[in-house]
């Protein structure tokens, strides 16, 4: 499989073994996928920049077969040192399912005391993990928290010589637990009771009871692409704006995740444009819906006078300036994306958005004048307190949006195609909303519904009075998730250790998801439905991300009351105690 793709692939990166430390990268999906991913990018080019260091990727495999590195063609056996790189929820069990495959013990408790090829320590990171690190923590040796650039180089350099000396493994995992953004999960133990709630976390008194993240402060060159293939998911030269996200959208992991937001210089976005290969055009920035419009027009004079295209995923109705249309018209742009997220003004309010139906309408109608065919609204169901009336809503937006972009797409003799796309909100960890319930129903109701089979009807039947309610508008696509199918997600957000066997199953021994649950004693219920309690221990408080205790309760509970937050400012606000403690090694 590998010598097709990177025959096309730029940027690769082989080097010979003699006299390296040989390290896997792991990314637990498919090619597409990881060359568009720019944190798996980023670790690949990271480690290779160590001349003592060869790193290989690994993906998951599109047909069956043996499971080889792209640059050699090595077993993953042949590796001492496996990283993995997870993004999203959906790839654990497929996570589980390749250290399997590769004839690596899964569990780190099952591998033998010396680390060696075929006996690795397995690291793991990426945003998935230092959301919620509990589901896979018993397949890993040691987990990144946080930002690679700050942690990975140095860690690496110190592994190397303790796996050439022959280290015990346990000695290493002590030796681990006490550098910043390191977490050992095997020095833990967590308690549970019957109903999933976290009883106790236990561990040695010589390691932290609590894991701080490391974040990268500053950087002269943003992170941008460094391997380019036609093959990728998103075929682009990608530049990252920033990192993290000032709004507060009470929903968003990544908002609270990452802070403090960063917003990189517009000299550092630049530094890395500048570094993209002779001859690519079309360019890609991750963040433009945090990006102030200052900066969004300055590096789009940028990308003009250098005759670039311009892509991204999405856009914030609130920041688009005449610079930035005319860019959109001259990139020759036929697809943007604008998430009012909440089905109504009350809703927007109670998740944080800052965004009115003035916005979105303007924004709409002037995309669409700017040379816009196609037109997408994200949009979920089930957060806290939506009723029919906040459907209604949303009808009588998309009624009115339409009328709106009409008059501009008959002028450029094109008349625009709005798609929806409907999605099932899953609450995530280290949001306002961990507390609450997956479906949407009210904590009396969740507290009944064991089997998970309301919380999925509501869902099923929101989106069908939705359908109802918009059938009948020319050129308008309706796509929506499966509620039942989303539930998985919503389980592995909130997961815990106790997953890990499903995931294994899953991953491995070829078990559907209810299956797999059901030979462990376990259901939904107690991970994706019950509702949180403001004085319960959450297992991914194991992480600390600098938010001072209560501050997410007070946040849910001003959602309640529809109150909104005003964005951060790094500068001078003070609120969720991550610019007070937060200080990156």
């Amino acid at each position: 499989m590998s010598a097709p793709y990177l025959t096309r692939e730029t940027g690769t990166i082989r080097k010979k073994w003699k006299g390296r430390f040989p390290v896997a990268l792991l990314y637990p999906n498919t090619y597409p996928l990881a060359v568009s991913n720019l944190g798996f990018q980023l670790v690949y080019s990271l480690l290779n920049r160590q001349d003592r260091v060869v790193c290989e990727r690994f993906v998951y495999p599109e047909t069956p077969g043996p499971l080889r590195s792209l640059e050699s063609a090595r077993p993953l056996g042949d590796f001492p040192l496996v990283l993995g790189s997870i993004s999203f929820e959906h790839d654990f069990f497929r996570l589980a399912g390749m250290l399997a495959a590769g004839g690596i013990e899964p569990y780190a408790a099952g591998r033998p005391q010396r680390v060696a090829p075929g006996t690795p320590l397995v690291v793991l990171g990426g945003a998935a993990v230092f959301m919620n690190p509990e589901p896979l923590a018993p397949f890993a040796d040691l987990m990144v928290i946080g930002e690679a650039e700050p942690v990975l180089p140095d860690l690496v350099r110190e592994l190397a010589p303790m796996v050439a000396e022959q280290a015990k493994r346990h000695h290493m995992h002590h030796a681990l637990a006490s550098r910043p953004g390191c977490y050992v999960p095997p020095l833990y133990r967590f308690s549970f009771s019957p109903t999933g709630v976290l009883d106790a976390i236990r561990h040695p008194a010589t390691v932290p009871a609590r894991v701080r993240k490391v974040v990268l402060e500053r950087t002269g060159t943003a992170s941008h692409s460094m391997q380019l293939s036609p093959d990728a998911e998103l075929g682009m030269y990608m530049t990252e704006l920033g990192r993290g996200c000032s709004r507060g959208c009470r929903f968003c992991a990544a908002g609270f995740i990452y802070r403090p937001p960063r917003l990189w210089s517009r000299e550092a976005v630049v530094a890395a444009l500048e570094r993209r290969p002779q001859g690519v055009r079309r360019v890609g920035l991750l963040g433009m819906e945090m990006a102030e419009s200052a900066v969004l027009d300055r590096i789009a004079g940028y990308l003009r006078d250098n005759n670039c295209s311009l892509s991204f995923s999405s856009l914030r109705a609130d920041r688009i300036s005449e610079r930035l249309l005319c860019l959109l018209a001259a990139s020759r742009l036929k697809s943007v994306a604008i998430a009012p997220d909440g089905c109504s003004e009350r809703l927007r309010r109670l998740i944080n958005k800052g965004l009115t139906e003035r916005d979105l309408l303007q924004a709409a109608r002037a995309l669409v004048e700017a040379g816009i065919v196609h037109l997408k609204l994200y949009v979920m169901l089930g957060l806290p307190t939506e009723t029919e009336e906040d459907l209604d809503e949303f009808i009588d937006l998309v009624h009115t949006l339409r009328e709106r972009i009409l008059p501009g797409g008959r002028k450029r003799g094109r008349v625009a195609t709005i798609t929806l796309s409907v999605n099932s909100f899953v609450p995530k960890p280290w949001t306002p909303f961990q507390y609450v319930s997956y479906g949407g129903l009210a904590p009396e109701a969740a507290m009944a519904d064991r089997d998970g089979s309301r919380s999925v009807m509501a869902l099923r039947q929101k989106i069908r009075y939705l359908r109802r309610g918009l059938k009948g508008i020319a050129n308008l696509r309706f796509r929506a998730d499966r509620p039942e199918r989303v539930l998985q997600q919503a389980v592995f957000s909130r997961g815990d250790r106790r997953l890990a066997p499903v995931l294994l199953a899953m991953g491995s021994g070829g078990r559907s998801f209810r299956r797999a649950m059901r030979e462990q004693g376990l259901d939904s219920w107690q991970y994706a439905i019950r509702p949180r309690q403001r004085d319960e221990t959450m297992c991914w408080q194991i992480l600390d991300h600098g938010i001072r205790a209560g501050y997410l309760w007070q946040e849910y509970q001003k959602a309640m009351q529809e109150q909104q937050t005003k964005p951060c400012d790094t500068a001078r606000c003070r609120r969720c105690g991550v610019c007070n403690a937060f200080t990156a090694p």
